[in-house]
């Protein structure tokens, strides 16, 4: 049995001091994940320390969570995909007795300011979608072997798995006391996934749901809660055999050496964020983080050997890897800069160069690895409430992988022309579309940001693909609808200005509503549903006084007073 530990240790999750979190770690530094791995099977204990918090005022009991934990995690679902293409099968368990996961921490819960517990389920809503990322698509399945109680949370870690195994004890059962407990709804997806995935039926589901005690054994087979209930003598036995069915049925390659995920260069400062590839300028008078992505500084490697020899240092993969990191960055540490402006630099031709090598390989384990990364980090930035704009300039390199971004946009301003004061050589801007923008990165949707864009205009849709790889300048892309306006020279600085001081003055609940609906049109999916209908909805309970009142659920949970309720149905 293995563990693995980059050669280079990241800097361990601390807890809060100075008001900044850092999403970087490795498993050298885990304190609540014990992650092993015997080929093709790896191992995922949680073992939560109780004291090794994030922040002060709460203690990590019976293996409840908080955004510390759920950091690892979501690490150590990372480092299985790229540096263990040997992994099959994920068993996901606790290491101690009797006890799966009690879910989020209600102390932390209660002690948190509203913007902290929001953004903090969007955090571990997108780890569990990333774990059901891994079964779909990367052929590693995820086992969930509750070997005790599971509540809350910790039920809804369990239900990102592909199978579920409950030990039958007489007492260990599954659980979403969100409700009856605490007056808000199971956070991270338990009731999407009870009906959507695991097709419990309704009256079941609701009479589930406002059951604190949870259901167990044989019942909670019936009711597709879990997959099977598996009498303790014959528990490890049976964890093993069934990982092994799992191992058996995917198409994860034999004998492939996988790539280290090397720690991040990341220089921080009071006003800005710096990797080697991804800038953050922070204006908090203005309330704007100015984002710059640069392309490619060297032409691809020759075929997929070279990207394996890369590694971390693929472009496409490091570029994502430090955007992933910022987004989550500032989501968390920064709630007050509420416009991202985006920015991209570099030669537009050499990140088309670079696509279309993952694209040629994309049957390749790690050039699909690289494509779902990209595909969830975009993903990331498309669920995130801040107002998202794109600066298409002279030099920029808005074409295919980074032509995403400007798609994401709530809006995007393209250069017509040059500036002549500045730089009167300089080619004018341009936006490529290319393959990477008609499949391989859909929404949360199921549809592409392209086909989103033109969602009900076929004809628009068939006009603006049918430029595929041609450079679109400014009054082309305008009249195609792949831009929003195309300001002059005389005009760009005004509008620009303008555009962004407006988003600031209008009021950021509002924004957030108004992004949220206009970015997810058509077809509503499992992961619409949970960051959009759910994710609003918990947004909203979680203001009200029956929640998070001085006499709400929350704050009145373990204390032996029972909560006060505002009774009109609202």
């Amino acid at each position: 049995m293995t563990t693995t530990a980059p050669a280079e240790p990241a800097a361990p999750v601390e807890p809060v001091t100075d008001g900044v979190v850092d999403f970087r770690t490795e498993p050298g530094s885990y304190r609540h994940w014990r992650l092993s791995v015997e080929a093709p099977v790896a191992t995922l204990a949680m073992d939560v320390r109780e004291h090794a918090t994030l922040r002060d005022g709460y203690e990590l009991k019976l293996n409840s969570y908080d955004l510390g934990v759920d950091i690892e995690l979501y690490d150590a679902v990372q480092r299985l995909r790229f540096e263990h293409p040997e992994v099959r099968t994920v068993v996901l368990t606790s290491a101690k007795e009797r006890i799966f996961c009690a879910g989020a921490n209600i102390r932390m819960l209660a002690g948190s300011p509203h913007e902290w517990k929001v953004n903090f389920c969007k955090f571990t809503n997108e780890t569990r979608n990333g774990i059901e990322d891994a079964t779909v698509h990367s052929g590693q399945t995820y086992l969930a072997a509750v070997n005790g109680t599971a509540s809350g949370g910790g039920y809804e870690l369990a239900l990102a798995c592909e199978h579920i195994m409950l030990v039958d004890d007489r007492s260990s059962a599954v659980s979403l006391p969100e409700l009856p407990l605490l007056g808000v709804l199971p956070g991270t997806g338990g009731l999407t996934r009870l009906v959507d995935k695991r097709h419990v039926r309704r009256d079941l589901a609701d009479y589930f749901a406002t059951r604190p005690e949870g259901v167990g054994g044989a019942r909670a087979v019936r009711w597709r809660l879990v997959d099977e209930a598996v009498p303790r003598p014959a528990w490890t036995r049976t964890v093993a055999q069934r990982a092994a069915e799992l191992a058996e049925r995917s198409g994860r390659p034999a004998g492939a050496a996988g790539i280290r995920l090397t720690p991040l260069d990341k220089r921080r400062q009071a006003d800005r964020i710096e990797y080697g590839y991804v800038t953050a300028v922070l204006d908090r008078t203005g309330g704007v983080a100015e984002i710059t992505v640069a392309g490619p500084r060297e032409d691809p490697p020759d075929g997929i050997d070279g990207v394996c020899r890369q590694g971390a240092g693929f472009w496409s993969l490091a570029m994502t890897r430090e955007l992933d990191d910022l987004i989550l960055d500032l989501r968390t540490n920064e709630p007050e800069l509420g416009t991202w402006v985006l920015r991209t630099v570099g030669d537009p031709g050499r990140v088309l160069a670079h696509d279309r090598l993952l694209l040629e390989h994309a049957e390749h384990w790690l050039a699909n690895e690289i494509l779902l990364y990209l595909k969830r980090t975009l993903k990331r930035l498309d669920v995130t409430s801040r107002s998202l704009l794109a600066l298409i300039e002279p030099e920029s390199c808005f074409a295919g992988s980074l032509l995403e971004l400007a798609l994401a946009a709530d809006r995007s301003y393209q250069l017509s022309g040059v500036f002549e004061d500045v730089d009167p050589g300089a080619g004018p801007a341009t936006v490529t579309l290319a393959g990477m923008n008609l499949g391989p990165l859909p929404m949360g949707n199921g549809l592409t940001r392209v086909r989103s864009r033109f969602y009900g205009d076929d004809e628009g849709l068939a006009a603006a693909t049918a430029t595929e790889g041609r450079p679109l300048e400014a009054e082309a892309a305008l009249a195609l609808g792949l831009i929003t306006f195309a300001p002059d020279d005389l005009d760009w600085d005004e509008e620009v200005r303008i555009a962004v001081e407006e988003r600031a003055s209008f009021s950021p609940d509002a924004l957030t509503g108004l992004e949220a609906n206009y970015r997810f049109v058509g077809p509503e999916t499992m992961e619409t549903k949970i960051f959009g209908r759910l994710s609003a909805w918990q947004n909203w309970i979680f203001q009200r006084p029956n929640a998070s009142g001085p006499d709400g659920a929350l704050r009145r949970f373990g204390t032996g007073v029972r909560a006060g309720f505002d009774r009109k149905r609202v």
